[in-house]
């Protein structure tokens, strides 16, 4: 479903992703893992568009999103993205956050977007949520509900950017409840994440970067129990020492 040759990023005079490579296949869970600055934001806003490569390319479905002639809003009508910081529209309701893009960006009729979001937001636990807005929900509840603006427009592929550091611990599992249930159901997914623990019991595949570079990639079981790259030992034993994993 997509595949990233040799992509390179710079701010700067610096190389945030260097000579990343990877391909995800359709139903796939892939996590990304690392810490802080090493690059995982960074891949998932150059798979949406929202950062430009300075080399390498991105196929979605075959086709080379990062082509100059790509519209990125065509390109984004296949792809659903989850920031850190939920960025619902606070003068919306929750409804009108999920039915924005269906309506403005798909063409959907408004009697069936709204059908199709209140589906959702009952199948994640939030249909008594509907008619509320942004700033009358826990962390957890927006983030949900950003999950969901996201799945409304049936997207190819999910990506997900660390959904849930900018949660206090208790409203943690809620959000992982969501992207289990979303894995089960056969979403192909990108994760940014600092959730060990999670990314061992979900991702097919886990990604190791460290400094912009893709060091190590394979099954959770080789990543967390037998990595082979030195820096991803040391990382997963500061993780294991902060009693994270």
């Amino acid at each position: 479903m997509l595949t990233i040759e040799n992509v390179w990023k710079h701010y700067h005079g610096h190389s945030v992703l260097r000579g990343v490579d990877l391909t995800v296949r359709p139903h796939e869970v892939v996590c990304l893992i690392g810490a802080s600055g090493s690059g995982k934001s960074t891949l998932l806003r150059c798979v949406n568009l929202l950062e430009t490569v300075d080399d390498g390319a991105i196929y979605l479905d075959g086709e080379e999103i990062t082509a100059v002639r790509t519209d990125p809003d065509d390109v984004r009508k296949r792809l659903g993205m989850v920031f850190q910081a939920y960025n619902l529209f606070p003068h919306m309701t929750v409804l009108e956050n999920i039915c924005l893009a269906p309506r403005k960006v798909h063409g959907t009729g408004r009697a069936e977007a709204e059908r199709q979001a209140r589906d959702l937001l009952a199948r994640f636990g939030l249909a008594d949520k509907a008619t509320a807005y942004p700033d009358r929900l826990s962390g957890g509840q927006q983030q949900r509900v950003a999950i969901i603006r996201a799945l409304a427009t049936g997207p190819r592929l999910l990506l997900l950017d660390e959904v849930t550091s900018a949660l206090d611990p208790a409203l943690v599992t809620e959000v992982l409840g969501v992207i289990r249930e979303l894995k089960e159901g056969g979403m192909t997914m990108i994760l940014a994440t600092h959730e060990m623990g999670f990314a061992k019991e979900i991702a097919d595949t886990v990604c190791f970067l460290d400094g912009g570079v893709l060091l190590e990639r394979g099954s959770p079981e080789q990543i967390f129990t037998a990595p082979r790259e030195p820096r991803t030992q040391e990382f997963l034993r500061s993780v294991l020492e902060s009693r994270r994993l």
